[in-house]
C-alpha cells in the first residue's frame, strides 16, 4: 500500500510531537526542540547524516503546522520536502551492467545531444545533457540503458509532476488536482500535505464549539467493532461538541442531486459529479470546457458543515477522512459554509494520542444516514443513491451512468464527453480507485477494511433516503454551491 513504512512512522511522530506541544501551548516556544528529539544523534538513522535528517523533520514540522516546508509558497495544499527530495536519482536513464561496452556504440550513435560517452567498463550518460529522449535504449542491442520512473511523476495522473535542474521535483499547482498518490508513493516521503492540526488544537483550546464530522469511509477502517459511536466518545473526549457520519451529507447531496439528474436529463444534457474534490479539480483545470457540466450540488462534507453550523452559528466544523483533496476542497473552492478545517486519519490520531484518547468497541447505535448515504464512499455508491433518491420521489429516469473508478477512468471518460461521444447520461467521477475507501490516507486497505465494512453496515436499518432527511431542518440550508 504504502512506499516505506518507516516513512509512515516518521511522519506519524512529527505530528505527535507537534499535537503534544500545541496542546500544552509550548509550540512557539520548543518547535525547534523537535528535530533534536527525534534524531538525537550522533548515529543517522536513515539518511546520510543527522544534519541532514534534522532538516527533514524541521521542514515537516512546518507542514504540521500548515505551513510550506520551504521558503516560498505556491498556495498548494501538497508540497515537496526538498530537503528529502534530493536522495531521488537525477538521471531518467542510467546504463547498466548488461552493458557489454561493445564496439558498436549504438547508444553513442543514437544519443543527438552528446550525452553519452565511452567509460572503461561501460558507457555513461551525463543527466546534465540528457534530454530523456530514450534513443540510446532504443538502440542499445543489449537492453543495458534502463528507464527509471520517478515514483512520485510515475503515479501522478495528471502529469502535474517535473523536476528542476538539482534534481528537485516541482509540483505544478496548475496541474495538480490535489488527489495525492503522489504522497504515497515516494520512497523517500518528500511529498506531503499541509495539515490544520494546530488550528484545530487552537479551537479546542480556545473553547470554540468544534464539531467533528466522518467520512463514510470511515466505517470499516478500524475494525468491526469501532463504530461510529466509538468515534462519537472519542470525539467528545477529545473536547469536540459533538460528531456527525458525513454518511447523513451522503443522502442530503444524493436527494438534491437526484433532482439535478432528472431536470438534466428530461433537457437532453449530461452531468458529472461534484462529491469527490479531486474529480472536480480534474475538470476544472484540465477540461474548463465542462466545468458547467459539474453538480452545482455541494458534496456530503459541505451539506452537514452548512447543517450544523444553521444550528450553531459558533460552530468550526472539522472533517476527518482519508481524502487530501478535500483538504483542497475547503482551501481552493472557498464554497460558502463548507468545513473549516480537514483532518486526515493519521492526523487526527496524533491529537487522540497527545491526549491519551483511544477509540474503543462501542455499540453500533448511532445511526444517522442511511446504507446508501454510507456506501457513498465506495465507487458506484453515489449513483446507487441517486438512483434510489430518484426512485423514492417517484421521478425515475432510464438514466445511464457512467461509474469512472479512478483517475484513469475519470480522465477516459471527461475525453468522451468532450468530445461528445459519451454514450452515458452521467458520469460519476472518483478519483481514488476504489471510491474514497481508496484515499490516499486510508488508514487500512480496501481488502482487509471491506469485510468490517460490510459487517458493519449490514447492522444498520432499512431507512430511505428522504425518509432520513425529513428528520433534519433542510429548509435552512442551501445545497447548492451558489
Amino acid at each position: 500500500m504504502y512506499a516505506d513504512e518507516n516513512v509512515i512512522k516518521i511522519k506519524h511522530d512529527v505530528l505527535y510531537e507537534v499535537a503534544k506541544l500545541a496542546f500544552a501551548g509550548e509550540l512557539d516556544e520548543k518547535r525547534d526542540n523537535i528535530a533534536m528529539s527525534l534524531i538525537p544523534g550522533p548515529t543517522p538513522q536513515f539518511r546520510c547524516c543527522i544534519y541532514k535528517e534534522r532538516e527533514i523533520i524541521r521542514q515537516r514540522v512546518r507542514l504540521a503546522e500548515g505551513k510550506a516546508p520551504g521558503l516560498t509558497d505556491d498556495g498548494n495544499v501538497i508540497q515537496v520536502i526538498s530537503s528529502a527530495c534530493e536522495d531521488c536519482p537525477i538521471s531518467s536513464y542510467i546504463v547498466t551492467e548488461n552493458c557489454q561496452n561493445c564496439l558498436g556504440k549504438a547508444c553513442i550513435n543514437a544519443c543527438k545531444f552528446g550525452a553519452i560517452e565511452p567509460g572503461r567498463t561501460r558507457s555513461h550518460i551525463d543527466p546534465t545533457k540528457c534530454k530523456e529522449c530514450g534513443r540510446c535504449a532504443q538502440a542499445c542491442p543489449y537492453n543495458a540503458i534502463a528507464h527509471l520512473k520517478r515514483p512520485c511523476k510515475f503515479s501522478c495522473p495528471v502529469n502535474a509532476i517535473t523536476y528542476d535542474e538539482h534534481g528537485i521535483s516541482v509540483i505544478d499547482k496548475k496541474k495538480c488536482i490535489r488527489c495525492g498518490k503522489c504522497i504515497h508513493s515516494c520512497p523517500f516521503g518528500a511529498i506531503g500535505s499541509k495539515s490544520f492540526i494546530v488550528d484545530v488544537i487552537n479551537a479546542l483550546r480556545e473553547g470554540k464549539h468544534v464539531y467533528a464530522m466522518a467520512a463514510p469511509a470511515t466505517e470499516g477502517q478500524f475494525g468491526d467493532d469501532i463504530t461510529m459511536a466509538s468515534w462519537k466518545n472519542a470525539m467528545k473526549e477529545l473536547g469536540f461538541t459533538d460528531f456527525f457520519d458525513v454518511g447523513l451529507g451522503g443522502d442530503m447531496t444524493a436527494a438534491y442531486e437526484s433532482e439535478e439528474w432528472a431536470e438534466a436529463y428530461k433537457a437532453g444534457e449530461k452531468k458529472v459529479t461534484s462529491c469527490c474534490p479531486a474529480f472536480v479539480n480534474m475538470v476544472r483545470l484540465h477540461y474548463p470546457d465542462l466545468a458547467d457540466c459539474v453538480s452545482t450540488t455541494v458534496s456530503p462534507m459541505c451539506a452537514v458543515s452548512r447543517l450544523i453550523k444553521a444550528r450553531d452559528p459558533e460552530a468550526v466544523t472539522v472533517f476527518i477522512g482519508p481524502c487530501i483533496a478535500k483538504k483542497s476542497e475547503v482551501v481552493d473552492q472557498q464554497i460558502p459554509g463548507n468545513a473549516d478545517y480537514v483532518l486526515t486519519y493519521s492526523e487526527i490520531r496524533a491529537i487522540m494520542k497527545a491526549k491519551s484518547v483511544v477509540l474503543q468497541p462501542a455499540a453500533n447505535d448511532d445511526q444517522i444516514a442511511s446504507t446508501f448515504g454510507k456506501r457513498f464512499a465506495n465507487s458506484g455508491g453515489v449513483t446507487a443513491a441517486v438512483l434510489q433518491s430518484l426512485k423514492e420521489s417517484e421521478d425515475e429516469i432510464d438514466a445511464k451512468v457512467c461509474v469512472a473508478n479512478g483517475a484513469a477512468e475519470c480522465k477516459k471518460a471527461l475525453l468522451l464527453l468532450k468530445a461528445a461521444r459519451l454514450p452515458e447520461d452521467f458520469i460519476e467521477g472518483m478519483a481514488c480507485e476504489g471510491g474514497c475507501v481508496g484515499g490516499p490516507s486510508a488508514f487500512n486497505d480496501q481488502i482487509s477494511s471491506k469485510k468490517n465494512r460490510d459487517i458493519l453496515i449490514s447492522q444498520a436499518d432499512d431507512r430511505g433516503i428522504h425518509e432520513n432527511i425529513e428528520h433534519y431542518e433542510m429548509n435552512t440550508i442551501s445545497m447548492h454551491r451558489e
